[in-house]
């Protein structure tokens, strides 16, 4: 199946405007997460999904220049961005990556995206998932740090999505009406992987309401408290701070990540007073939308 990783991507943030194109290690930090979700193995292209705003031709530009595929879209439907740019690429499978991640894991990338395909899926069967995720938003629950969010989903149930869903949310978050109904503590891991010795990793399933097959990938032990991706001022510096730390590599893991984070645990105090955004929240801005 072709699987089309496209990663939303605009100048207009709420909170730190023009974040996309800020400088990180010396490199605008759109190109870290572009390079890092290329080397997922399980990707086959990867797209970046900008709009059709003359304050995004700065977007569209880099892309040209560094030869990265791109589309451009609505601002304010950010659904149907990314519905029009699957089909323009005939997208299969779509992965979902936002611009604000630029420590995105290939590795973390290629199991949630296993966790959609599931054990059938590489004899040719049909997926074991309509959506996939390794993280939900507030009210519900995540075990893998912020800034690792992936979400991966079939053209089939993006396509439902962008025919039925009516709520600005829904066409703001993307994939919000795939598992939006659920409880609160549904695709929670199973009690005893808190049991397991040393690391593991655990991928629950269910059915949303409206009939999508859901997975969701977790990890023990729960770092779902991590911060990791850049909304803020404060999300910046932190992350500035990190590839510092890895003197101009850029193809640390989160692995590697953790092991700072541990050695260093003042970091986290960088950006722990930011509060992560829900699935329901909507910029109130008419110009505004999701990166």
């Amino acid at each position: 199946m072709n699987t089309v990783a496209i990663i939303q991507a605009r100048m207009s943030s709420s909170r730190l405007p023009g974040k996309v194109l800020l400088d990180l290690a010396g490199q605008p930090m759109l190109v870290h997460v572009v390079e890092r979700t290329r080397r997922a193995r399980r990707v086959n292209t990867t797209v970046v999904a900008t709009t059709t705003e003359t304050h995004d031709d700065a977007v569209a530009r880099l892309c040209a220049e560094r030869g990265y595929p791109c589309y451009r879209g609505s601002l304010h439907d950010v659904l149907d961005r990314y519905y029009q740019a699957a089909k323009a690429f005939d997208a299969q499978v779509i992965v979902r990556i936002t611009a604000d991640c630029p420590v995105i894991d290939p590795h973390v990338v290629d199991r949630t995206i296993e966790a959609f395909l599931g054990p059938s899926a590489a004899d040719g069967q049909t997926p074991a998932a309509d959506f996939a995720a390794n993280r939900l938003p507030p009210p519900w629950g995540r075990t893998l740090p912020i800034g690792l969010d992936t979400e991966v989903c079939s053209f089939a149930a993006l396509e439902r999505a962008w025919q039925e869903a009516d709520q600005p949310f829904q066409r703001e978050h993307v994939m919000p009406y795939l598992y939006e109904g659920l409880p609160a503590k549904a695709l929670q891991p199973l009690a005893e992987a808190s049991s397991r010795p040393g690391s593991a990793w655990q991928v629950v399933r269910g059915v949303s309401p409206r009939g999508f097959r859901l997975a969701q990938l977790h990890h023990w032990p729960d770092y779902g408290r991590l911060r990791w991706t850049v909304d803020t001022p404060a999300d910046l510096e932190l992350l500035r701070q990190v590839y510092a730390r890895f003197a101009g590599r850029a193809d640390f893991s989160w692995e590697e990540m953790l092991a700072l984070f541990e050695n260093e645990p003042w970091l986290a105090a960088i950006n722990a007073a930011v509060q992560h955004k829900t699935a329901f929240d909507v910029d109130p801005r008419k110009t505004s939308q999701t990166p």
